[in-house]
């Protein structure tokens, strides 16, 4: 191991040559300091560079909800709770007719869709089946009929849902975690923190969880054993607003609601399109 010597003044030595030769030691410890640890720059996630491609837009206009499944393309409509199976080019497959309220989520697994009811309709005629805070609805993909309901862990809202390896993934926004639950009882059966406000659309890429936080336009990709951060996306000002989000052969996709923060934007003049986000 390296040793450094005190620097001592000589005798006769200036006090001026003193502090200079103290400022080098300094300097010099510094950068020995320096090189051996790793710099913020290099500490931080890589950032995927992507292009947003615009697909099309939903039946309704205001998608909140995207699942890729084996039969296409489920749809949740934030506004008139609807479910649309379509295929890849927009094409209306099946309609469903829901029970859902303020639709900000859906997946798909265990042969049943599960649509995220963040409490009561805004923008439609309430309805007796409304949810009143966040619920999660178990809904058959054939009729529409809800088979049951759940709260969210931690109560409050709910904007995305992902169905991944016998769990269904949960944005528990009052807890500022994302909550896995077995969908059988909805026992929580792990939880990863977040750091970003406004969780939102969710996709399973093992060994991590894509999540939008539609306050920063940004999507992160966290480890799901931890929350670690393992990579990043950030959309630009003029991309269509993120909100649910999707992966479908190695692609992400995601959809603009045209709704922030508890009201209709018109910020977004993409509002209701799906788009498929392309690396650079």
């Amino acid at each position: 191991m390296m040793r450094i010597r005190p620097i001592m003044a000589l005798p006769g030595a200036s006090s001026t040559a003193t502090a200079t030769a103290a400022i080098n030691r300094r300097e010099f410890l510094g950068t020995l300091a320096a090189a051996g640890a790793p710099s913020r720059a290099t500490a931080q996630a890589p950032e995927r560079r992507v292009k947003v491609v615009k697909l099309f837009k939903s039946p309704d206009g205001h998608p909140n909800g995207l699942e890729a499944s084996p039969e296409g393309l489920w749809i949740g409509e934030q506004i008139t709770d609807r479910a649309h199976l379509v295929d890849w080019t927009g094409r209306v497959l099946r309609s469903l007719e829901t029970e859902s309220s303020n639709t900000s989520g859906i997946a798909y697994g265990g042969g049943f869709l599960w649509m995220a009811a963040n409490g009561r309709a805004l923008w439609r005629r309430p309805r007796p089946t409304d949810a009143v805070e966040g619920e999660i609805l178990k809904v058959d993909p054939s009729t529409g009929k809800t088979v049951a309901r759940y709260p969210v862990p931690g109560g409050g809202g709910v904007h995305g849902l992902e169905f991944a390896e016998n769990r269904l993934w949960i944005t528990s926004l009052r807890l500022g975690k994302l909550s896995a639950v077995d969908p059988s009882d909805f026992r929580v059966v792990h939880e990863i923190p977040v750091r970003r406000s406004r969780a939102h659309g969710l996709a399973w890429e093992p060994p991590g969880i894509w999540c939008v936080f539609s306050n920063d336009r940004v999507i992160e990709k966290l480890d799901a054993r931890d929350g670690r951060l393992l990579e990043l996306i950030r959309l630009s000002a003029e991309d269509p607003d993120p909100h649910g989000l999707c992966l479908y052969q190695g692609k992400l996709y995601y959809c603009d609601a045209g709704i922030g923060l508890g009201a209709i934007s018109n910020r977004s003049p993409w509002t209701g399109y799906i788009c498929r986000l392309d690396p650079l």
